[in-house]
């Protein structure tokens, strides 16, 4: 399957703990190493989103900006 520039998908196993393993293209590609935090959003509708340190700010500011604007 291919996809556009710049999107990827993976496919990860759900161990018996809930843990799962970050495929090693996601962590080179998204600079996570052990120790780095990630934020993990969750929609009942559409499912999970997990968002490396660097982007959390981004997107904390787009959220608080939507609400301004309601």
């Amino acid at each position: 399957m291919e996809f556009p520039e710049g999107k990827y998908a993976w496919i990860v196993k759900v161990g018996e703990k809930g843990q799962f393993v970050i495929p090693k293209e996601a962590r080179d590609m998204f600079d996570l190493q052990p120790g780095s935090s990630i934020l993990v959003l969750g929609d009942a509708q559409k499912g999970l989103a997990i968002l490396p340190r660097e982007k959390q700010g981004e997107l904390i500011a787009q959220i608080f900006d939507h609400l301004e604007e309601d």
